[in-house]
């Protein structure tokens, strides 16, 4: 679920939108004195404002009006330095108002009210600020009608109070956190959200209509507006930190204890009105949560997370045409595993840096009047080193692991008519030593009719990878996707291709290459309530794939979900997938071999309780038969969340996924070369529990522990055969007792106080532990506690950030 649920399922609803809807209009009105920002709307600049109100229902009920009762009444005012919000949201009692506690941009049992400004009026970007009844801030931006950047973080002032008549909201919104032409007279785009968390109901200013794909393009307008020039922008966020790490090596010349100080800091600086410099400078991020890592039984890498705020906050640029993983940058050295290549006799690994430390990054970014957005992004990563022992002598010598590499963005994004754009992108990553370089370029495109009733969108993109010892490799891929995006019934037909050449993953991620794909898409969502349901909806879908060069078919799958949402705010799915027998390329390991895969079906179904109760919970059922020696498998999870008070809540997810009778890729016979497949069990199962304890609106603290097991016990070996099929065991040059037994364990426990605005102080404890060992003959509770008693490695840390703001010296100097 996403971290902003009011706005979660407006983001669903995609790209395009009807012919031109009636378009509310509010008067700005420019103060000489601005009020004071307590959330008592008794300030006399308050008086004889023109009021926003008669919101409309998106959700549960789409078109329902508010009624006077529970009316919202919205004014706006505006100096030289800010905006100003004013908000009245009534219930009829105070005990009607939600009001959990949480830390800045988590949302959970909360009432809120929010703005959304578009301040160049284009209708495809906007910014939002949010608050909830508990005073707690939210903010984000939004791209391409809607695609929400959650990570975003503004620095502005809000304030509420609770009485009987509901609740009130005052918002300063200084232009600083704002881009925005430099105009006498100007025109916003303007939406105001309300979350009435009791009956889970979403209400807009402007009407949302749920059949029309997009949310920017359906606000309404700040009108007013004159006369206020955008100031320089520029903040700076020096940062300084400590940390203490132990873990038990016990190693003769390796410390078991280690600490460490690190100082950096950010730097925001507006260029002009439209466009914004960003640089991290010795970034640290020690404190951002701990990755799920999995036992990985594909042959595919794991794609991780992105937590470091830097890499997610403001990058919808970088993200066009899917060629940005972020995870790369500061990521696994390029030559991780040569540390234990080629290890002397008696020589180990003592440390080998999983991880690879950044010098600096940098982002510039923004759009023009003419709706050409620029994008540049770049980063510098310090090369790293394993360290190998002598076991015998203690001579130490360092391996390099990694060169000091050069990551670069560069982005291209012109708007056009109808919410369509075209986009150039170019990525680059120059390794400044022996091993290779890479660069993917590529052309992307969005593009709606008059009527924004049918897209056609896609790229083509061609990748290169430049040798030193050996010429250069390059690779093309392209996609093409149109379709109905208009009313309640919605498709759209997808075709993907991709040589046996490219490849984005020095900057990207690609799992596979070698393959020609198409995919059709069938949508039916009804909004009006049923006698038992407010909205409900059918999705069916057909996937077909096929490798490219050499021909060959892979994969038809077929597709089917039912969701339901129930008058008392329950929500419902059942899942139906049916899997042709196929061919897998990239099971074997071995280029130019190929693995018949079995038919499969599967259904599945969930049920998920109203989230506004104290207890809510979820839980999730889905089972699969394979047609091949009696195999099945399926995925049972459980969720739910108790909130003791609205200053203390935990709550847990449990998953469990056995695969009985599975057939897949064990091992390879070190003299054939031949893969061995095996017949297995595999039992999985992953625990995470949270508590969260806020002491106020800018003071919090949360844990988080995660136990993943997973245990492999293979019954049977087999041959792979030429054409594919499992053949009676021949090869004997492999290791039979290859069972696994995966543990790992982590615990984040983070402590945030926010104690001026873009300034906070935080202190982390984070443990952790894994071990891969042979006690698969063992059950959940004995691996569990064999995690915790396991070596740990325990890591403490302190940072303190702070925000100065270059507008706020230069008024101090003036008044000095």
């Amino acid at each position: 679920m996403s971290r902003f649920y009011t706005l979660s399922f407006v983001l669903f609803i995609g790209f395009s939108a009807f012919a031109q809807p009636v378009v509310k209009k509010l008067n700005a009105v420019k103060t000489s004195s601005a009020p004071k920002i307590d959330g008592v709307l008794d300030d006399e600049v308050w008086k004889n404002v023109p009021t926003a109100t008669d919101f409309v229902e998106l959700n549960p009920t789409a078109g329902r009006h508010e009624i006077p009762e529970e009316r919202t009444e919205i004014k706006i005012i505006y100096d030289n330095d800010a905006i100003y919000v004013g908000a009245r949201m009534y219930e009829t009692s105070a005990d009607k108002v939600a009001r959990e506690l949480t830390t800045r941009d988590n949302i959970a049992n909360d009432d809120l009210i929010g703005i959304v400004l578009d301040t160049y009026l284009d209708r495809i970007n906007a910014s939002g600020f949010y608050v909830t009844a508990a005073g707690v801030q939210f903010d984000a931006k939004y791209a391409n009608q809607g695609n929400e950047d959650a990570t975003w973080n503004a620095v502005w002032l809000s304030a509420v109070k609770v009485d009987n008549q509901g609740w009130t909201a005052e918002f300063k919104i200084p232009y600083s956190a704002l881009r925005f032409a430099n105009k006498d007279v100007q025109t916003w785009g303007l939406n105001f959200v309300r979350k009435r968390q009791r009956d889970l109901k979403q209400l807009f200013w402007n009407e949302i209509d749920p059949k029309k794909n997009g949310f920017i393009n359906q606000e309404g307008e700040l009108t007013g507006l004159a006369k206020i020039t955008p100031p320089v922008r520029l903040a700076f966020y020096p940062y300084a930190s400590t940390y203490v790490n132990h873990y038990p090596y016990n190693t003769t010349g390796v410390k078991n204890t280690t600490n460490s100080f690190n100082g950096g800091m950010d730097v925001k600086y507006g260029i002009n009105a439209s466009f914004t410099l960003d640089m991290t400078l010795i970034p640290d991020f020690g404190q951002v949560q701990s990755d799920n890592r999995i036992l990985n039984l594909t042959p595919f890498e794991v794609k991780y997370t992105e937590n470091r705020p830097f890499f997610t906050e403001g990058t919808e640029l970088f993200n066009k045409g899917n060629l940005f993983y972020s995870r790369r940058v500061g990521g696994q050295p390029i030559d991780y595993d040569n540390a234990s290549a080629n290890l002397q006799t008696n020589e180990a690994v003592v440390k080998n840096p999983t991880e690879t430390k950044l010098y600096n990054a940098t982002k510039f970014s923004g759009r023009t009047s003419s709706g050409l957005g620029i994008g540049v992004f770049n980063a510098v990563s310090a090369p790293a080193y394993a360290l190998i022992q002598d076991t015998v002598t203690n001579k130490q010598r360092k391996v390099e692991t990694s060169p000091v590499t050069n990551y670069n963005i560069i982005v291209l994004d012109q708007n056009l008519k109808n919410n369509s754009a075209v986009t150039f992108i170019n990525t680059n990553v120059n390794r400044f030593g022996k091993d290779y370089n890479a660069n993917v370029a590529g052309f992307v495109f969005s593009l709606n009719n008059k009527k924004n009733s049918y897209n056609l969108s896609g790229y083509t993109m061609m990748s290169n990878l430049f040798y030193t010892d050996r010429k250069t490799t390059t690779g093309y891929s392209y996609e093409l996707n149109g379709g109905k995006t208009l009313g309640n019934f919605t498709w759209n037909i997808v075709e993907d291709l991709v040589d046996s050449k490219y490849s984005s993953n020095d900057l990207g991620i690609l799992f596979n290459n070698n393959y020609f794909d198409h995919n059709i898409n069938l949508n039916y969502n009804s909004y009006k309530p049923k006698r038992y349901f407010t909205s409900w909806g059918i999705y069916g879908g057909v996937y077909y794939s096929r490798r490219y060069k050499p021909a060959a078919y892979q994969a038809l799958n077929f597709n089917s979900e039912y969701y339901f949402t129930l008058k008392s705010l329950w929500k419902a799915y059942i899942d139906l997938n049916h899997r042709a027998a196929g061919n897998d390329f990239y099971e074997p390991r071995v280029a130019g071999r190929v693995y018949q895969t079995p038919a499969s079906s599967g259904m599945g179904a969930g049920i998920n309780s109203n989230t506004s109760k104290r207890f809510y919970g979820g839980v999730f059922y889905f089972y699969r038969k394979i047609n091949r020696l009696n195999g099945y498998g399926y995925d049972a999870n459980a969720f739910y969340t108790y909130r003791i008070s609205n200053k203390f809540s935990f709550g847990q997810n449990v998953t469990y996924s056995p695969r009985v009778n599975y057939t897949g890729y064990s091992t390879t016979d070190s003299v054939s070369g031949n893969p061995v497949f095996a017949l297995r069990t595999v039992q999985t199962i992953e625990n995470i529990f949270n508590l969260k304890y806020t002491f106020n609106n800018t003071m919090g603290l949360t844990l988080r522990a995660r136990h993943y097991w997973s245990k492999l016990n293979n019954h049977q070996y087999y041959d792979l055969g030429q054409n594919g099929a499992l053949d009676p065991l021949t090869s004997s040059h492999y290791n039979h007792d290859n069972d696994q037994n995966f543990n790992t364990w982590n615990l984040d426990m983070i402590y945030v106080w926010v104690f001026s605005p873009g300034s906070e102080l935080s202190i982390a404890w984070k443990a952790s532990s894994q071990t891969d060992n042979d006690l698969a003959k063992n059950g959940y509770y004995y691996n569990l506690h064999d995690t915790f008693v396991q070596p740990q490695n325990n890591n403490f840390s302190v940072k303190v950030l702070y925000y100065i703001d270059y507008q706020s010296l230069r008024k101090k100097k003036l008044h000095a």
